[in-house]
């Protein structure tokens, strides 16, 4: 029987839910199921590991993550335990580490991004062409990865035994570069990629502290707050809120757009969320042709209001 392995990401000590995800479709393929992760302390994610074969946990004097000294650790464990199958999360650490590793494995093939996967069947489902088309892929032979777009696949309860952990350590065949210093931001911004429920500004915020409004209502819902990359070139959001072909591509449950005018380049990085809110004063807005439901009003007026009612309902 072939093996699945999950690479675990971590955010500082912190269990991505999306990890959840990927576990459940490891759990559901019926294979014996691996999961990686660099730790010193594994025993803190033995909880959310149950009912797996095995925690492979890669201890070091240094876990900052390094993109050559990562890859090369995880193309050895995965020859050395026969990981036919290798998953994880389709994030920014994702999206870099995984074609470095397929490319250290030989007879390795990689496809990220996948909205689907049949293990039994070796085919995987993609976006392609900015979105506009669904692809399937099968991989015939050899080792098999893939990243997976989070908030897509189910989570299976957490059950079972504690699986047993086996120490690796850190392999690098190369040292042509060193992390110097790595900056957090000092800000609890929730994760837009794993984020249930968004909330986003347009060019029209027209300033960057009336995102406050926008701010208000994500608190209120708990939700990620976003932007379009027109208010990110105006200065009026970070790079890292921004959401569409060149920023991040979400999944939530609910999309709140507030004076986002729709632009393919946008709704490419949204167009898999369940629902979508959009709040415009254009009534031609591209985005209404998107939107499950519309308001056609001015986001200043509209915003506040409601998120004064969702108060009184709460």
């Amino acid at each position: 029987m072939a093996n699945i392995g999950v690479y675990i990401e971590l955010k500082g000590d912190l269990f991505k839910k999306s990890n959840r995800e990927a576990l459940g479709l490891a759990k559901k393929s019926g294979k014996d199921v691996y999961a990686v992760l660099f730790s010193n302390t594994p025993e803190k994610y033995t909880d959310e590991l149950k009912g797996i074969k095995k925690i492979i946990c890669v201890k070091g004097s240094d876990l900052t993550y390094n993109p050559a000294l990562y890859a090369d650790t995880l193309a050895n464990i995965i020859t050395q335990f026969d990981l036919t199958y290798f998953v994880g999360i389709c994030s920014a650490q994702g999206k870099d580490l995984f074609p470095r590793v397929s490319a250290k494995i030989e007879n390795a093939s990689l496809l990220n991004d996948c909205v689907a996967v049949d293990i039994d069947n070796n085919r995987f489902t993609k976006p392609v062409y900015a979105g506009k088309l669904l692809s399937q892929f099968v991989i015939e032979e050899g080792f098999r990865m893939a990243t997976l777009r989070p908030n897509i696949f189910q989570a299976e309860p957490v059950s079972g035994d504690v699986p047993e952990i086996v120490e690796f350590q850190p392999v690098s065949k190369e040292d042509k570069s060193r992390i110097v210093e790595v900056i957090k931001s000092a800000s609890k911004k929730i994760d837009l990629t794993e984020a249930e429920i968004i909330v986003s500004g347009g060019r029209a915020m027209k300033a960057k502290e009336n995102f406050n409004i926008i701010e208000d209502l994500a608190a209120l819902l708990n939700a990620g707050v976003g932007a379009s990359r027109a208010a990110v070139d105006a200065g009026f959001a970070s790079h890292d809120m921004q959401v569409g072909q060149t920023g991040k591509v979400v999944n939530p449950k609910l999309y709140i757009a507030c004076g986002i005018s729709g632009a393919i380049q946008h709704f490419v990085g949204m167009k898999t969320s369940k629902i979508i809110v959009a709040i415009n004063k254009d009534p031609e807005a591209p985005i209404f042709k998107k939107a499950d439901y519309g308001i056609v009003g001015d986001l200043f007026k509209v915003v506040p209001l409601l998120t004064e009612e969702l108060k009184s309902r709460m």
